[in-house]
């Protein structure tokens, strides 16, 4: 999962936005917290970029969840950044159970990080 030197773009958007672009890009209706878009594995795979991917996190939904768990704004964030990157990592919690439970792990391995 080594990933040194690679570009990172993040964009912080609001549920308009953000559900246009889940909408567009993977047919799914509707706001969400987090979209990842990844550098590698498009049409042609064999191409090396300097970009990891693109990072879009909804504000309005980040603030609802940050309401809704009781905790702060700033630690939502966060996750939100971190479970982006994770998927631009290759990491999908939607494969099965068993990649949902690794991604979460490795979600709280790296919030736990930037706590300290």
């Amino acid at each position: 999962m080594a990933c040194h030197e690679k570009e990172l773009s993040i964009l912080f958007t609001d549920n308009e936005r953000i559900a246009r672009l889940n909408d567009r890009y993977l047919g799914r209706k509707g706001p969400t917290n987090v979209l990842a878009f990844p550098m590698s594995g498009g049409p042609e795979p064999g191409v090396e970029s300097g970009m990891l991917g693109d990072v879009v996190i909804s504000v309005d939904t980040a603030i609802n969840e940050s309401e809704d768990l009781d905790e702060p704004l700033e630690h939502t964030i966060d996750r939100l950044i971190i479970h982006g990157i994770l998927h631009l990592l290759g990491f999908d919690h939607e494969k099965s159970e068993a990649e949902a439970r690794r991604m979460e792990k490795e979600e709280e391995r790296l919030m736990a990080l930037i706590r300290n």
